[in-house]
Order: structure tokens, then sequence, then C-alpha cells
């Protein structure tokens, strides 16, 4: 007999993988589940508790839950050899302090893309947008 594992219980394990992996706490990451083009899409969104923002950290899709899951666990794995490192400096129209931010992504935009996910625009003034060196 067969046996197969729980959907449920797989999910929990490789998100539990992940946020492990990452160092963060259950409490700063959010597994944004979604769908596009007949597939699932998976949004991994960061939240910083010291200015009260999220942000997105990376998104994979998959034909189902599991495989987009196992998707960014490769992902979170591997993202620090994949992707360069950016610094963006940032304010809210509302807050009105300077806060700095670190992105990993293919190229500047999609670092500002990362920055704005899920947001208007004009909500936030970029200052800077910096590629930091290979170390």
């Amino acid at each position: 007999m067969e046996t197969s594992t729980d959907i449920h219980i797989e999910s929990a394990r490789l998100q539990k993988e992940i946020t492990s992996y990452l160092g963060l706490n259950s409490s700063e990451l959010v597994f944004e589940f979604g769908s596009q083009d007949g597939k699932v899409k998976l949004d991994l969104i960061t939240i910083n508790p010291r200015h009260n923002q999220s942000f997105l950290f990376h998104s994979e899709s998959g034909y189902d839950k599991l495989e987009a899951l196992k998707k960014m666990t490769d992902y979170v794995k591997n993202f620090r050899d994949r992707e360069s490192s950016y610094t963006i400096q940032w304010m809210t129209k509302d807050d009105k302090q300077l806060h700095t931010s670190y992105f990993r992504a293919s190229n500047i935009l999609d670092s500002l893309d990362k920055l704005y996910y899920g947001r208007d625009r004009n909500t936030i003034t970029v200052f800077s947008v910096v590629l930091n060196p290979v170390s």
C-alpha cells in the first residue's frame, strides 16, 4: 500500500523550511497564493517590523501549491548566487523618515517592483537605488 503525502503537512513543512532558511520569524513572512494564467502563483512577502512595511521577496508559479512552494524553496536556497544586491533609500508620504531597505533582484527595475509591491507608487518617494558591490 502506497502512502501519499498530505498536501497540508507538506505545505507547512516547506513554509517552515523557507522561513528557517531565511532566518526570519513566521510573523515576518507572508505566503500569498493566487492564480495566474491557469497556474498557482506564490508571492513571498517580507514584513519589516522596524518600519512596519511589507515588500515582495520573490514570486514563483507552479501547477499546484506544492510545486510553487518547492520552486520557492529552491530559489531561497540559491538567490544569493543568482541575483544582485540593491540598497534603496526611501520615505513614505506619511512617515517623513528616511528608510534603507535591501533587495535581491535581477536588475534595478525588479528591485523597485519589490519595493512598490502591493501599494500605490505615489505613497513612497525613492531617493536612491544603488547596486551593491559583489563580496
